[in-house]
């Protein structure tokens, strides 16, 4: 480690935890993270869900090499016709359902569920927000209005007014849906609670219920998205289709990238009273889009998706003997391995990363191990992190 870049790590660079990883990384390729002395770390989290296609995936350089030639930022978003935004736009919408045929770019996430916010309020002129307990979608203002825990929240209140936190996947949740509710903001899979699927029943009565009050219905896809769960998109899997569909992390191909997704006609209604309902200086930056727009191209070429379910049958037949393991969790390539405590998550944690395997923890779920690997693992490698796990867990 280089003491110096260390020192000027922690002195310059603001914090989010007294105790940060602080693993200083040299170069990244596929699977790997590499520190200043070569040191290999296999990674296991994929930059939260971000490297869905790998590190440094040479389609996804080769595109952002291309675009760095052409043009970096030009213009507020937008106002200009921008090939990587169009293209983009374009292939999401074929893969799409047709009334998800409007894309917004946004910077991250995060903003995406501020941007679906504020549709859902100038669409239905309503102001009542419905949330989830032990959601996430984000730390801005708003989005940490809708998070679901109050752990989180209670230091930054006041907050946004008008917002209803429900109990997920349970039917008395639907009763509080009613003709003053905007919308209501779901995770499809619930990633930070450690890894919670809804029922296809609940949620297609999720659904159905919106549908009766008038409300929309935005699903954070921001985790799950990009065949994570095994299908392109989640929702999919479930027999329903949002009004507005929230995406991250992965879209960008490694690069920063957000977007809400809507029809056209709603999406029509940011564009007047007032006019620049949502603007944004650099979502959509054209290098992004070109990155991401690769990055999907990737993910429709190979069958890394078509092999999601068998590489999460396989990590689970290879850690689920294990009597420290109290539970798996898993929807795909998301999973979440759950031990006694946050205690002794952290020590198998931290013994799994001096052995070379990169992993971490869920913000509502300490006791439990993150699993999102790129999707292009295999299975030998795969084989490998569950060495490295079960090597580390206590006798």
């Amino acid at each position: 480690m280089n003491r110096d870049s260390h020192r000027l790590f922690l002195k310059h660079v603001a914090q989010t935890s007294p105790n940060p990883l602080a693993i200083e990384i040299e170069k990244a390729e596929g699977l790997y993270l590499y520190d200043p002395s070569g040191k290999p770390y296999l990674d296991l989290i994929g930059g939260i869900s971000v490297a869905n296609t790998g590190h440094r995936h040479p389609k996804v350089v080769e595109a952002i090499k291309n675009q760095a030639d052409r043009y970096l930022h030009v213009l507020v978003y937008g106002e200009l016709i921008q090939s990587p935004q169009v293209e983009y736009a374009t292939l999401l919408a074929a893969n799409l359902p047709p009334t998800l045929d409007s894309v917004y770019f946004t910077n991250s996430g995060a903003e995406a569920v501020e941007g679906a916010m504020k549709l859902a309020k100038r669409l239905t002129n309503r102001t009542e927000i419905l949330a989830f307990n032990k959601s996430y979608h984000g730390s801005t203002q708003g989005a940490l209005s809708i998070i679901g825990d109050e752990y989180w929240r209670n230091a930054f209140r006041p907050l946004l007014p008008g917002i209803r936190h429900l109990d997920y996947n349970t039917p008395e949740a639907l009763e509080f849906i009613t003709n003053q509710t905007a919308c209501v903001i779901a995770e499809t899979v619930q990633a930070e609670r450690g890894i919670f699927a809804p029922s296809p029943q609940w949620l297609q009565a999720l659904r159905k219920r919106c549908d009766q009050t008038g409300t929309l219905l935005v699903l954070d896809e921001i985790q799950a998205g990009f065949g994570r769960t095994g299908s392109l998109w989640a929702f999919t899997q479930y027999g329903v289709v949002p009004d507005i569909l929230l995406l991250g992390k992965s879209l960008g191909g490694g690069l920063p990238l957000g977007a809400f997704i809507s029809s056209r006609d709603k999406m029509l209604s940011l564009t007047d009273a007032p006019v620049l309902g949502h603007i944004t200086t650099f979502g959509g930056h054209p290098l992004s889009c070109a990155a991401g727009l690769a990055s999907l191209k990737v993910l429709l070429e190979e069958d890394w998706i078509g092999e999601v379910r068998a590489k999460e049958a396989h990590f689970r037949r290879l850690l689920g003997s294990h009597p420290a393991i109290k539970q798996i969790r898993s929807v795909g390539l998301l999973l979440a391995i759950e031990f006694d405590s946050f205690e002794q998550n952290k020590k198998i944690i931290d013994t799994c990363i001096e052995k070379g395997l990169l992993t971490d923890w869920f913000l509502f779920a300490p006791e439990c191990m993150r699993i999102a690997p790129p999707l292009s693992i295999s299975n030998e490698e795969i084989e490998k992190a569950c060495r490295i796990i079960l090597s580390s867990l206590p006798l």
